[in-house]
């Protein structure tokens, strides 16, 4: 079964609020299968999607934009998260450290 690459990894809250990139559509397809979360409608249309994807009917970036979506609608999408902690490190790096 192909993995078939997202053009961009969606970041996503696991466990105790961890960022973790899924970045293919079996990565996306596994962790919407492990869900313990609510298997809503929209859980089930984008398992499918994904399902879909990975069977040639549909393209990786068409199954991306359903999970983010679907993240999104959990709360537990984390946009930008490696980039905003690498922005935070680099500006406490160049931050001049205040006389006490």
């Amino acid at each position: 079964m192909p993995a078939m690459r997202f053009s961009r990894p969606v970041a996503v809250f696991v466990g105790l609020g961890f960022p973790h990139e899924i970045d293919s559509v079996i990565e996306a397809y596994q962790f919407l299968d492990e869900w313990t979360g609510s298997r809503s409608p929209s859980h089930a249309a984008t398992l499918a999607l994904c399902q879909a994807a990975l069977g040639g009917e549909c393209d990786a970036d068409a199954a991306r934009v359903a999970f983010e979506a679907f993240a999104a609608a959990r709360g537990i999408l984390a946009p930008d998260a490696f980039e905003l902690a690498a922005a935070r490190a680099a500006e406490e790096w160049t931050t001049p450290l205040q006389p006490t």
